[in-house]
C-alpha cells in the first residue's frame, strides 16, 4: 500500500512525428502518433494534404466567425463607476517585445486606437517558451463590475467517458480561437488597455475577460451541436475528433 501511495501516476505520452504539409518556404506542420499502421499512416496523411485548406495556418486565414452567430459583449453593472489603471512601470527590454506583439496584433486587424477611454487595464506580460510574450489583461476591475454569464462548459469526465471505446483521436486547438470573435462595436472601447505608446482596445474577444469561455463555448455549441458526443467532444477550444 505505501508503494502504491508512492507511485507517481504520470499522463501517457504517446512519441509522435511531426509532417510538413506545406512547403520549405511556408511549412505546415502537423503531428501524427508513430504507433499507427503504416497503411493508416498513409490513409492519415493524404487525408490531412486533402483538407489542408480548412487549418488557419496564420492570423490572414482566420476571418473570424459571422457576427449573427457570435458576438462578444460586456454589460456593466449600472452601481459599478468606471475604473482607469495607470501605467505600470516595466523593464525596457519587456516593453520592446510588448510593442513588437501590440504591432502584430494591430496589423492584423485585432486592435485600433482607442480615445478618452473610461475604463483602462494595464497589461501583464506572460513570457513564452520562444522568448516573445504572451499578453494578457489586467482586466479584474472590468470583471468585477460584469454580471456573471451562466452558459455551463461541459464536465471533463463526461468527455473522458465519451472517449473511451474509441481507437483514433484528432486533437484539435483552436488557432487563437478567442480573436475569431468579434466584440460587439459599443462595448470595444470597455476592453482598452495602456502602453508606452498609447491606449489601444480589442476590436476581437481578448483573453482575460469574465465571461469569454462561456461566449466561446456558446458558439461551439451552436456550431457543432450535432456532432457533440457522437464524432467529437468539444471542451472551449480544445476539440477531439473520435473514430
Amino acid at each position: 500500500m505505501v508503494e502504491n501511495e508512492d507511485k507517481q501516476i504520470l499522463p501517457y505520452q504517446e512519441s509522435v512525428e511531426t509532417i510538413n504539409l506545406g512547403t520549405e518556404e511556408r511549412k505546415q506542420e502537423m503531428k501524427i502518433g508513430t504507433s499507427i499502421s503504416e497503411s493508416t499512416r498513409h490513409s492519415l496523411i493524404t487525408l490531412l494534404r486533402e483538407y489542408k485548406d480548412v487549418f488557419a495556418w496564420s492570423y490572414q486565414d482566420m476571418p473570424g466567425l459571422d457576427e449573427d452567430l457570435v458576438v462578444h459583449k460586456l454589460p456593466l453593472k449600472p452601481e459599478c463607476k468606471p475604473i482607469q489603471q495607470k501605467l505600470r512601470r516595466m523593464r525596457p527590454e519587456m516593453l520592446l517585445k510588448i510593442k513588437e506583439e501590440v504591432k502584430k496584433q494591430f496589423d492584423d486587424g485585432f486592435l485600433q486606437a482607442s480615445k478618452y477611454p473610461e475604463w483602462v487595464a494595464n497589461i501583464v506580460p506572460v513570457p513564452k517558451k520562444d522568448g516573445k510574450v504572451r499578453m494578457c489583461m489586467d482586466y479584474r476591475d472590468l470583471n468585477r463590475a460584469s454580471p456573471k454569464d451562466n452558459f455551463p462548459l461541459p464536465h471533463i469526465d463526461t468527455l473522458v467517458d465519451n472517449t473511451a471505446k474509441h481507437s483514433l483521436f484528432s486533437f484539435m486547438d483552436g488557432f487563437s480561437g478567442y480573436n475569431q470573435i468579434k466584440m460587439a462595436p459599443e462595448d470595444m472601447e470597455k476592453t482598452t488597455f495602456i502602453t508606452m505608446w498609447g491606449t489601444f482596445c480589442y476590436k476581437v474577444m481578448p483573453f482575460g475577460l469574465k465571461n469569454a469561455g462561456a461566449t466561446y463555448q456558446r458558439a461551439m455549441v451552436t456550431l457543432f451541436h450535432d456532432m457533440m458526443h457522437k464524432e467529437i467532444e468539444v471542451y472551449v477550444d480544445d476539440m477531439i475528433a473520435k473514430s
